[in-house]
Formats: C-alpha cells, sequence, structure tokens
C-alpha cells in the first residue's frame, strides 16, 4: 500500500500544514505550478514525483516533464497540469485518454478541487485544487488518498485555510 499527498499550484508557497497533513504519506505528487523552491523542499521531504506547470520556470520545465505516466501498487497513473476532466479533455490529451485509459488521471490549473469516475472509460479524475496563495481560488486545498490491491481509496480532501 502506498499513501500519497497530492498538491497543485503552489506558485511558489508552501504552507507549513502542508507537512503536517502529508507526513504519513509514502510520496508527495505535485501536479504543476510548483513556483520557485516548492519542489527542493517537497523533495527533502518526501520522494516526490511532478508535472511542470503553465507558469514553472526553465528549472522546473528540466526537472519535471509536462505529463507523466507511471504504475503505482498496479495502477495506471497519467498527470498533467493542463488535461480537463471528464466530458471535457483537452485536446492534447483526449486521444491518448481515450485510446489508452488510465485508471487515475491526475490534472491541476483549473485551482478547483475535483474528484469525478469517468464511467466511459473506468477512470478516475482528481484535481487537488490550489494549495498556494496566487490565484481566484478562495481556500487552499490539498488531496491525500491510498492505493493498494488495484485500487484507490481512503481518499480525503483538505482544506488549509484561507489564501
Amino acid at each position: 500500500m502506498k499513501k500519497i499527498g497530492l498538491i497543485s499550484d503552489t506558485h511558489g508557497y508552501l504552507d507549513d500544514a502542508v507537512f503536517k497533513h502529508f507526513d504519513a504519506c509514502d510520496e508527495v505528487w505535485h501536479a504543476g505550478d510548483f513556483g520557485p523552491d516548492v519542489a527542493e523542499k517537497l523533495a527533502a521531504f518526501k520522494p516526490l514525483k511532478g508535472v511542470y506547470g503553465n507558469i514553472d520556470d526553465e528549472l522546473i520545465r528540466n526537472e519535471f516533464p509536462e505529463k507523466i505516466r507511471f504504475s503505482c501498487e498496479q495502477v495506471d497513473v497519467f498527470m498533467i497540469h493542463i488535461g480537463g476532466y471528464p466530458g471535457k479533455y483537452v485536446p492534447s490529451v483526449k486521444t491518448e485518454i481515450y485510446n489508452k485509459p488510465p485508471k487515475l488521471f491526475i490534472t491541476g490549473h483549473s485551482h478547483i478541487l475535483k474528484v469525478m469516475f469517468d464511467p466511459k472509460i473506468q477512470c478516475l479524475h482528481i484535481n487537488p485544487g490550489a494549495a498556494g496563495r496566487s490565484g481566484w481560488h478562495k481556500v487552499k486545498t490539498l488531496i491525500r488518498f491510498c492505493i493498494s490491491d488495484e485500487k484507490i481509496h481512503t481518499l480525503e480532501a483538505i482544506e488549509l485555510g484561507n489564501r
């Protein structure tokens, strides 16, 4: 079993509460728009996987890919910063999603915490919202969940307070 801490859209701000909420996690996944210094702090804390976002500079883009596809506890995971959501996938990922559906599709960008199941392709979509102070969101959010025995479970949405 793996316990995952999922975060996105930090935009260079990392709330201290992230470390408390992700302390029991095995890995941290960041769905893009790290901003300065965030990746280094998270990587020093836990093993880190991530993708770059539209605000990320060349340093982040050299360290993290635009999209990543990997297996975690036999669950096929596809992560990209700008990917849309069920029924509204962006054109750049739509073909891949429908031709080879992942079991878990993770995005960021919208600053809207969203968990949706796509019955058409049997895929769970998660967007953790935004954990930073920049943007139009009102509350900073994270998601924590577990993956084991090919299942995604024990999902928790966490509010960090007003941005």
